[in-house]
């Protein structure tokens, strides 16, 4: 029998589809040229990219390990019960869902299990770090929840747990949620689960941004305080895209089941569940507690000189990943600075900050994550000159002559781009 070779099995990218070929080598290229400080981006190992380009991708599923919709899945059983048992040892608790295909899906389908249509949810602030799928009008959990909010004080911008207090028992809420995308200071979670408890509340933490410092102890873990915690596997764990879910209540192990699956998600990624297996399996390692332990020394390292070039940090400092800056006090909006920053090649994004505006093209903030470069490999001395470079890039904005500084930039970014490649390139 004659062997036929199809196209469809054997021609590349290059040959199948230049527009697109020429994008993912531009971004590839852009990826090794630029500093990555964007807060909820990282960079994931070779085996979790070799897992999401694998053919398991070819695979559809319903359903969970042992009990599935469809035949041929006795392989993805096996890479499902992996990342299920991994991500409950890592995170030690009795129940892990490794399915939400996000970390928004995660939270909705936390919604789905605890809460009817109108129910009360509170959550923080979103100008105060909080997330748009903890209430936000524009977000779903917004439109069928109601949603109200807790903030920070407005002196030292960390949350004021006597008025999350005073707020949770005029609210009455059925659901406490913590956790955000831009809060840069240690949870008191023991705090939170008290105060959840006193008014009759289930607690929720979405720990999306900070799950790698959970993972790799230099931040307290949400158990045995919370009721239940949503993750992503991307950010600080440095894993595929994707959500978890994970609770000790075992009156919600069958539950959380189906409200994930068929209660906001049909078939699950099969790849994508090998690569959260690979990546949950890489911060069981010892050599990820180090990477935890320099990620925080590394943001406080910027934060620090930054606030000495007198830039001014919201809260004063940070106790995680995230540096969090105010440029009111130079005249600039957020946009501004991250413009000039990607001028020089370092990507940042804008952000509100506490009593920010509503309106984005008017945020006075910047987010920065460390994650990404320290993935990378940089650390102390590596952070202080990026900070100064940052500095630089934005007192030269703010007094209009930014030109010449954005081009001494670029040679100092790209030599530090170069010391530390990605993938071997």
């Amino acid at each position: 029998m004659t062997v036929q070779t199809k196209p469809h099995f054997s021609a590349s990218v290059d040959e199948r589809d230049p527009l697109i070929a020429q994008a993912l080598d531009s971004e590839r290229k852009r990826q090794q040229s630029q500093i990555e400080l964007i807060a909820s981006e990282n960079i994931v190992s070779r085996a979790v990219l070799d897992a999401l380009g694998h053919e398991m991708t070819n695979k559809t599923l319903e359903g969970y390990p042992g009990n599935r919709f469809h035949g041929g899945g006795e392989f993805v059983d096996i890479v499902e019960q992996a990342a299920i048992d991994r991500a409950k040892e890592l995170f030690k608790c009795g129940y892990a869902n490794v399915q939400p295909h996000s970390g928004t899906q995660a939270n909705l389908a936390v919604f789905y299990l605890l809460l009817k249509p109108g129910d009360k949810v509170l959550s923080l602030d979103l100008a105060a770090g909080g997330h748009l799928s903890h209430g936000m009008k524009a977000n779903l959990s917004g439109r069928w929840f109601e949603a109200h909010n807790y903030g920070v004080n407005p002196e030292t911008e960390v949350i004021d747990y006597d008025e999350m207090e005073r707020v949770a028992m005029e609210v009455r809420p059925t659901l406490l949620i913590t956790g955000g995308s831009a809060y840069p200071r240690e949870l008191d979670f023991e705090r939170m689960g008290k105060i959840a408890k006193k008014v009759g509340a289930w607690f929720l933490v979405d720990m999306a941004h900070i799950a790698g410092l959970v993972a790799g102890g230099v931040h307290p873990s949400p158990f045995p305080h919370a009721d239940i915690v949503t993750c992503t596997t991307t950010k600080t764990l440095r894993g595929p895209r994707g959500g978890l879910i994970l609770t000790n209540n075992e009156d919600w192990y069958k539950k959380l089941q189906s409200a994930v699956f068929p209660g906001v998600q049909g078939s699950l990624h099969s790849q994508v569940l090998a690569a959260k297996a690979i990546c949950l399996g890489e911060a069981l390692q010892d050599d990820f507690k180090v990477y935890a332990a320099q990620v925080k020394a590394n943001a406080k390292v910027l934060a620090e000189t930054l606030s000495n070039r007198g830039i001014r940090i919201v809260s004063g400092g940070t106790d995680t990943h995230i540096v969090l800056i105010d440029l009111s006090t130079k005249g600039l909006i957020g946009k501004q600075a991250e413009v000039v920053l990607a001028r020089a090649n370092i990507t940042s994004n804008k952000n509100p900050i506490p009593n920010d505006s509503p309106r984005p093209p008017e945020w006075v903030g910047m987010r920065l994550g460390v994650s990404a470069a320290t993935t990378r490999g940089m650390k102390e001395d590596e952070f202080r000159t990026l900070g100064n470079v940052i500095a630089d890039l934005i007192e030269a904005e703010a007094a209009g002559n930014a030109d010449a500084v954005v081009e001494a930039s670029k040679v100092k970014v790209a030599q530090l781009a170069e010391a530390f490649p990605i993938y071997g390139n």
